[in-house]
């Protein structure tokens, strides 16, 4: 699959090796492994529901919460969730950002795993992490992730938290 992923360089600023995954979700063969891999990565766990974070990580997360029969909860930027909202700021490789969680997105649910198509620098990750640790009770049974960049540190950061990582390809 890693020959499928489209570097971009100096995207969305200087310096910045942009990996574009489109190329993977164009090719339906492609896509549904993907899709396969990562539920399966996680299939001896017991999930009640996938967070996962705006935008590309959506993609994934709502295939594979309907292959695995569980709650998709999304984590939106910024004025985009209509109800009541806990909200976390974050740095990402490239400037800052905010997500936020309704407050009464994880009633009902305990065990969570966090989606998204990329790890870098950790941000956006630490900060799903911290969206969860505003409610009560909650375990996070780890992160998943199509592409995993080793060298920015956010799976070392990650896992120090106590979050097990699972990545389908290293760059």
């Amino acid at each position: 699959m890693k020959e499928f992923v489209r570097t971009i360089s100096d995207y969305p600023i200087d310096g910045v090796q942009f990996r574009d995954i489109t190329p993977l979700l164009q090719d339906h063969k492609l896509f549904a492994q993907i899709i396969d891999e990562m539920v399966t990565a996680w299939s001896d766990k017991k999930i009640d529901a996938i967070l996962s974070i705006e935008s590309r990580g959506f993609i994934m997360a709502g295939a594979m919460a309907y292959n695995m029969g569980v709650a998709f909860i999304p984590l939106r930027k910024p004025n985009k969730l209509p109800f009541t909202t806990h909200s976390v700021s974050f740095d990402l490789e490239y400037g800052s950002n905010e997500i936020q969680i309704h407050t009464d997105a994880l009633d009902g649910h305990q065990n969570l795993l966090i989606i998204d198509d990329l790890l870098a620098t950790g941000g956006t990750a630490i900060a799903a992490v911290d969206l969860i640790k505003k409610f009560e009770n909650k375990n996070i049974v780890g992160a998943g992730f199509i592409i995993n960049l080793p060298d920015l540190g956010g799976e070392k950061k990650l896992t120090d938290l106590g979050v097990k990582c699972h990545s389908l390809m290293d760059f």
